[in-house]
């Protein structure tokens, strides 16, 4: 069985929860990092010397980095749905795996820290209007992507999704000015009609 570390309201941590409920992998998970600490013991940095979450056991094998985590999950356990089995499939859903981390998560981290986890005397709003004018143009191009598409990939869901769904998610929540965006609304859509969505991404930001 699964061994999850990780607390649950970190997007990095949804990305490898949401991978697993669409799998329905039987899993535990303990909740470490934020407010729970637990990630500077010798026995977590046996498991991540990273001292980061998520980090993932399944029996002899250990994973950390949450793309990882999720290319490995749907490798593993998921050939043919989260693993596309066509090379070209697989190719499109990894490369924009690589392009939320690249272009999107710098700025939507930035932006989030300021408007949620900063007190309001720490926080910036010129700092998050910037993250918020890079952010639109940044979410445009998936926009324009998505148009005519179902889900990242094509018609079905695969591991490519999960990190822009994930991100998707934060971005639309959070209090900032943003383009109308449609085809990124309606993937939105389609991803609130998948329980394990619901349940492991769509978790209040505070």
């Amino acid at each position: 069985m699964l061994t999850v570390w990780g607390r649950k309201n970190s997007l990095n941590v949804q990305k490898a929860m949401w991978a697993i409920g669409e799998l329905g992998l039987e899993h535990t998970r303990h909740d470490v990092g934020g407010p729970f600490g637990g990630l500077d013991t010798p026995e977590y940095l046996a498991l991540n010397p990273n001292g980061r979450i998520p980090t993932v056991v399944d029996g002899d094998v250990i994973v950390w980095e949450s793309n990882a985590v999720v290319r490995y999950l749907a490798a593993a356990h998921g050939a043919g749905s989260l693993w596309p089995t066509g090379a070209g499939v697989r190719a499109i859903s990894d490369q924009w795996m690589d392009w939320v981390s690249m272009e999107v998560m710098g700025n939507l981290t930035l932006a989030f820290w300021h408007l949620v986890r900063f007190s309001e005397d720490e926080r910036d709003m010129d700092v998050v209007k910037t993250a918020a004018a890079a952010l639109a143009s940044t979410f445009a191009l998936l926009d324009r992507h998505l148009t005519g598409r179902t889900f990242i990939a094509g018609d079905q869901l695969t591991m490519g999704d999960v990190p822009a769904g994930a991100a998707v998610y934060r971005y639309l929540t959070l209090e900032m000015d943003r383009p109308a965006l449609p085809a990124v609304r309606a993937y939105f859509d389609r991803l609130q009609e998948r329980s394990a969505y619901r349940q492991h991404v769509m978790i209040p930001l505070s």
